[in-house]
């Protein structure tokens, strides 16, 4: 099983890349086959439709991840009630072909309190425009979720994650035996 993990974030101190290499930890445990696309370090263009930007070696990449991807975790922090304009713009380089029947887990990082339910909407829009089979349930996480140096600290969000990623891993491996949806 292959599950391709976004982030969403550019920023270099980025608490959704602390959600992201939390997840990572718990694929692994679980002994899955992680591809990663941090926007922070993984430089697209921007999306303008050209056929020309598809070869460049970043667009590439992630593509050929996607593809290569039985599901997904797609992560954003949460910026003006949406999901971050770097995320949007990778998900535009990806297409229908790359999410069809593949499960997808959507989480959020917050500035604090309620922050970031916005950003899983958003994001929940555009994967059905994509075709993916994203997951009812769904993390958001506040920043005090973590620890100075970017650890997952609070009991309660790990737990809550890791009902998230197994109902992520269950699908999955269900629709790899061959329980397609049409």
């Amino acid at each position: 099983m292959n599950i391709l993990v976004m982030n969403g974030s550019p920023r270099e101190k980025s608490m959704t890349r602390n959600l992201t290499n939390s997840i990572t930890d718990q694929l692994d445990e679980k002994g899955i086959q992680v591809m990663t696309f941090d926007a922070g370090f993984h430089d697209l263009p921007l999306f303008k439709g050209r056929k020309e930007d598809l070869e460049h070696p970043e667009v590439q990449r992630l593509m050929n991840n996607a593809m290569n991807a039985d599901a997904f975790v797609i992560c954003s922090p949460e910026y003006h009630n949406g999901m971050s304009g770097a995320l949007k713009n990778a998900l535009d380089f990806l297409g229908g072909s790359h999410f069809k029947q593949k499960p997808a887990a959507l989480a959020s990082v917050g500035g604090g309190g309620k922050g970031g339910i916005n950003a899983l909407n958003n994001m929940r829009t555009v994967m059905r425009g994509l075709y993916a089979l994203v997951l009812p349930d769904q993390f958001c996480a506040d920043p005090t979720c973590f620890d100075e140096k970017g650890y997952m600290i609070d009991t309660k969000a790990k737990e809550r994650l890791s009902i998230v990623i197994e109902e992520l891993v269950t699908l999955t491996a269900a629709l790899e035996k061959g329980i397609k949806v049409k």
